[in-house]
């Protein structure tokens, strides 16, 4: 790997290594294909003469990375054709049993007819999902025969050869995709959902580990593409048209259930618009990191405990979830615990005991601000109103808080209702997992099972570094 520039090494195996094998793939069809050419024998000896070279066009048009995708294009491409050649036929025999001009009008109104049919039809919504490029390939099939049978003789021979060649670089893209190391829309999508799952989990439990560090060391980390926090929702928000794409082409694939039922990939796709409903409140959530006005470190101090509890249940309810899916099993009875009730019941009693003490302390700090006026102090002289609190009204330094303003409190006030939002959204998601999980005939849940792969949260802090230097994707990992 390190032999290649540095811009192609991602591409060559360091995300995806797959993605190296289907470029093999590719390669090995292509010269298999070619052998129609190359080889006197295949090339005298199969019949199909230069239209061998249709077999090459169909390998590279229709030879995707996954088995779905070259599924659903062979089989249009091939559908596409062979619906295209029947209807020649037919408008050729018919064509002939009349004169030259009246052939050519006959011809003319065919292909304007079968033209506007076609194209018209490519604008219903479940052909254009589906059979969109079966459509074109028969529009184009249909066209070049039909109009070129005008002055070839023996266009019925050409039809017949280009069929036959298209056959056999459909064949050869088939015997790639599923048997030569095969890559399946489905199961792509299967662990896309679980990365998403605990992609959430991860930049939740780290936002909110965050937002209570003691030091601000971390004031521009969410502003760099390699935070992690962001790399865990980001997958998340842009996978809609990923999902639909993998869910389409997975209908294609063979189904391999142990129940060899069909497999609901659209139910895939409503879990993924309920995580992206899901991701946005993380979104809302991670800019309270990067708001220009802050509450007091010392506030945020009351409250660190219930939140940091909170988001490590909401993390465990999500890893739950996506070990649940990942091992094609029904999800923990207890997945909505009663300590996720009680940490949100914590929270709610932070806040109340506490609204009173913040309210004295502001209504103090702004008796302090208009005694200094009095006095003709400067404003530029003024030192910090927590410490003149505190010096006044010793009782107040028991709880850390000596002045409040209203827009100070805002800040808070704001993650602490994203963060209840998130436990609201989570039952939405949780709801659509077990729909997942019906529908899909997973295995019902096993605690001996849950025991092997049981789920650790750590609340421990982010690492300290310094501003000049954003940490790297592994160093915050």
């Amino acid at each position: 790997m390190k032999r290649f520039p540095g811009w192609l090494r991602p591409t060559i195996g360091g995300e995806d290594p797959r993605r190296m094998i289907h470029a093999l793939k590719v390669g090995l069809s292509l010269t298999l294909v070619s052998l129609l050419y190359l080889l006197e024998p295949l090339f005298n000896g199969v019949g199909i003469g230069t239209n061998a070279i249709w077999a090459i066009m169909t390998v590279v048009v229709v030879l995707e990375f996954t088995a779905g995708a070259t599924l659903c294009k062979g089989l249009n491409r091939g559908i596409g054709t062979l619906l295209a050649a029947s209807l020649t036929f037919l408008i050729n025999f018919i064509a002939t049993k009349s004169g030259k001009v009246f052939r050519a009008m006959f011809i003319g109104f065919a292909v304007f007819l079968i033209g506007a049919a076609a194209t018209y039809i490519r604008f219903i919504p479940y052909i254009k999902k589906n059979y969109d490029y079966g459509v074109v390939i028969f529009l184009l099939t249909f066209n070049l025969i039909t109009v070129s049978s005008y002055r070839v003789d023996n266009v019925l021979k050409i039809a017949h050869d280009r069929l036959y060649s298209i056959a056999i670089g459909c064949a050869i893209c088939l015997f790639m995709s599923l048997l030569v190391f095969p890559i399946w829309s489905g199961e792509d999508l299967h662990i896309s959902t679980v990365s998403k799952l605990e992609g959430l989990a991860r930049s939740i439990q780290a936002c909110v580990n965050e937002y209570f560090d003691e030091s601000d060391t971390n004031e521009n980390r969410g502003k760099s593409s390699d935070d992690p926090i962001y790399k865990g929702y980001k997958a998340v928000l842009d996978s809609k048209s990923t999902d639909e794409t993998l869910a389409l082409y997975a209908s294609w694939e063979p189904r391999q259930s142990r129940h060899c039922h069909k497999l609901p990939w659209q139910q895939y796709v409503k879990v993924g618009a309920v995580l992206r409903q899901f991701g946005y409140t993380v979104v809302a959530l991670h800019g309270c990191l990067q708001t220009e006005i802050r509450t007091p470190r010392s506030v945020r101090a009351l409250f660190k405990d219930p939140c940091i509890r909170l988001a490590g249940e909401v993390t465990k309810a999500l890893m739950e979830l996506a070990n649940s899916i990942r091992n094609r099993r029904h999800c923990s009875p207890e997945i909505l615990s009663d300590h996720l009730h009680e940490a949100l019941q914590d929270l709610n009693t932070a806040i109340k005991s506490q609204t009173r003490a913040l309210a004295l302390a502001a209504t103090h700090a702004a008796a302090i601000n208009n005694q200094a006026k009095n006095h003709g102090v400067s404003s530029t002289a003024k030192t910090d109103s927590s410490e003149r609190v505190s010096e006044l009204r010793p009782q107040l330094s028991k709880i850390a808080i000596t002045s409040l303003e209203f827009s100070e409190a805002l800040p808070f006030a704001a993650f602490a209702s994203l963060l209840v939002e998130i436990v609201v959204r989570l039952d939405n998601v949780i709801e659509q997992v077990k729909e997942l999980e019906r529908v899909a005939c997973y295995k019902e849940f096993n605690s001996d099972d849950d025991h092997e792969d049981k789920i650790t949260v750590t609340c421990e802090k982010p690492p300290v570094v310094t501003k000049n230097h954003p940490p790297s994707h592994h160093e915050s990992d």
